[in-house]
């Protein structure tokens, strides 16, 4: 195959072993004219822009005749690895990119509107994808080797990174970035038909009369997009703390204290964990406390938070349904070196959470609130779950993608009297159970 169409052939697009050599090759010549430390003053865009220009001089002096499109695609390859990612450069800057997995060299896939594809790109070479990969840990003081060979971090750009590597990952290294989810609002929701008009207005209410909500879902169903949707409908002038592992939450209020955990430095000290912040938290006088999600010890922390006088607080949650929600949320609890039995822990959540809205991610990929349940339980009773509003789906249709629709149900009266004190209408498409034999009751033990 001759230089030209190394260059130019889409399979070779993104880093082919056939061209490796040559972005290698020109990589190093560029780096040789030109100190990268150096340039750590100039903006991004104007390094960028100088790095193209002196390679640009160097393809004209010593390179091959090339046309202006394969001229242009070297240049911006050859940049890539010498100033960002390489190969996933361009896939950073893809808006319509929600996740990228790398499983080794030769596959790089990607997840676009819930599906996954694979790409026809790859690394030139294992070490190639090793050399990206220490570039991504580097910035957070992290370090990637067989004595650590499992890494969490987060690029500049807020994206979050998992790295896993041989003799763990027994495929190659394997690369998993997670975008940072665009702040949609819960009328995009409904155009997306994520939710309706009614179950809106309900959620609305909740919120605002500050009743506690945890959003479940499996991973990849949208918990963290719709926390921050949930997020926006707190009031101006209340005082919201946020606890995140990674900072994703994109809250537009004026009074909002964002707080990240950190994990432990090369030498493993250093390590501020989630339930930490979660105790700082309180001492800090929050009206709400968002938690980005709960999978340990904090649990505890945050029931009681809820129970004790920081209503209309929110967190997320992994789990199928929300009947394993609280399940979870009690096995979680217990996890805290404070050794409470379960039953008491079944009052703690019973006293402290209001609402599971639990999300379902469909065969289409459409992303769906498949449930809005009240719990309608006190004390030490078996959990009590109140349906009222349920996605019913449909058999997958011809065009391939999930219809359905949204049933609604009465709310328990004990909910319906919160939000009555707290001037918050029910939505007329739910109503109030009269009495409990009318609602849409069943229970979790």
């Amino acid at each position: 195959m001759s230089l030209r169409a190394r260059i130019s052939a889409p399979e070779d697009r993104g880093g082919g072993r056939d061209d490796g050599h040559l972005v290698a090759t020109y990589r190093a010549k560029l780096l040789e004219e030109i100190d990268l430390a150096e340039m750590s003053s100039l903006a991004a865009a104007d390094r960028r822009a100088r790095l193209e220009r002196v390679l640009g001089h160097i393809i004209s002096r010593e390179g091959p005749v090339l046309s202006a499109s394969e001229r242009s695609q070297l240049i911006r390859r050859v940049v890539d690895e010498a100033l960002g990612l390489g190969v996933l450069e361009p896939l950073l800057e893809d808006a319509s990119i929600t996740e990228i997995m790398v499983n080794g060299p030769d596959q790089i896939f990607v997840e676009r509107g819930g599906r996954v594809e694979l790409l026809p790109l790859r690394f030139a070479s294992n070490e190639q994808l090793m050399q990206t990969i220490e570039r991504i840990v580097s910035t957070v003081n992290r370090r990637v080797d067989e004595s650590n060979p499992m890494v969490d971090a987060r690029l500049p750009s807020g994206e979050r990174v998992n790295v896993i590597i041989p003799p763990l990952a027994l495929s190659g290294a394997t690369l998993t970035i997670r975008r940072f989810p665009r702040a949609f609002t819960l009328h995009e929701m409904i155009g997306f038909g994520s939710l309706d008009e009614q179950m809106l207005l309900l959620l609305s209410a909740l919120v605002q009369a500050k009743l506690n909500i945890i959003v479940s879902g499996a991973t990849g169903t949208g918990k963290t997009t719709l926390l921050n949707a949930l997020s926006g409908l707190i009031p101006e002038g209340e005082r919201v703390i946020t606890i995140e592992d990674s900072a994703e939450l994109q809250l537009q209020q004026q009074h909002v204290i964002r707080l990240e955990s950190r994990p432990a430095n090369v030498e493993g000290k250093g390590q501020i964990t989630i339930r930490d912040l979660v105790r700082n938290s309180l001492r800090m006088r929050p009206d709400r406390i968002v938690v980005g999600e709960v999978r340990g010890g904090e649990t505890l922390d945050m029931l009681q938070a809820m129970s004790t006088g920081h209503d209309g607080s929110l967190a997320t949650v992994h789990a199928n349904s929300a009947e394993d929600a609280l399940m979870r949320l009690q096995t979680l609890a217990s996890m805290s070196e404070v050794k409470i039995p379960f039953e008491a822990l079944r009052d703690q959540i019973n006293s402290a959470v209001d609402c599971i809205v639990q999300l379902t991610r469909h065969a289409d990929g459409a992303r769906k609130i498949s449930e809005i349940a009240l719990l309608d339980s006190r004390g030490q009773e078996p959990y009590r779950l109140a349906s009222v509003a349920r996605f019913d789906a449909l058999p997958m249709a011809a065009d391939g993608r999930v219809h359905g629709a949204f049933a609604h149900h009465p709310l328990p009266r004990r909910i319906a009297d919160r939000l009555f004190m707290a001037s918050q209408p029910v939505p007329q498409a739910f109503g109030v159970a009269a009495h409990r034999d009318q609602l849409a009751v069943r229970e979790a033990r």
